[in-house]
């Protein structure tokens, strides 16, 4: 790499690896980090042995493959859980809760009232103001059964 005027080629390398490892910082994604590796790991074999251009370059790919294949191995067998799986599902997050049907749930489908919302629902036949608790939902339908517990009821507040 002569053509940086006396800067020495695994300095290059190790700049371009700093580089996008900060990239990664501030970008989205999980890619930059594995070519900073694989561009920090080019900078030290060319330290080592000092490599012409072409050969550093396909360094720098033989390492970038070995870092994201190795990384997308790792991370299949230890996936990274979420510490709240249904944040993304707000439906989900009212299974267990007890609401109140407002339009009779006939033939398999109804409305219930959960909160300060109506929701469509999909159970068993009940009829207006039947207390009903929440099983699952698919998208925004929640599917209900008959439920023995009564909502909880807004008080008014004291005058």
């Amino acid at each position: 790499m002569d053509w940086f005027d006396g800067i020495e080629a695994h300095w290059i390398w190790l700049t371009i690896g700093v580089g996008l490892a900060g990239l990664e910082m501030v970008v989205p994604g999980v890619y930059l980090i594995w070519l900073a590796v694989a561009a920090i790991c080019t900078g030290l074999l060319t330290l080592a042995i000092e490599p012409n251009l072409p050969m550093q370059v396909v360094d720098f790919v033989f390492f970038a493959l070995i870092a994201v294949f190795s990384a997308r191995r790792y991370f299949q067998d230890r996936p990274i859980e979420s510490s709240d799986p249904t944040l993304n599902h707000p439906a989900m997050r009212m299974v267990n809760e007890v609401a109140r049907v407002t339009q009779a749930i006939e033939h398999g489908s109804g409305r219930v009232r959960l909160g300060d919302s109506e929701w469509i629902a999909r159970g068993p036949d009940c009829a207006v103001g039947t207390p009903v608790r929440v099983t699952g939902a698919k998208g925004v339908i929640l599917e209900v059964e008959p439920s023995q517990a009564t909502p909880p009821t807004k008080e008014a507040p004291p005058e």
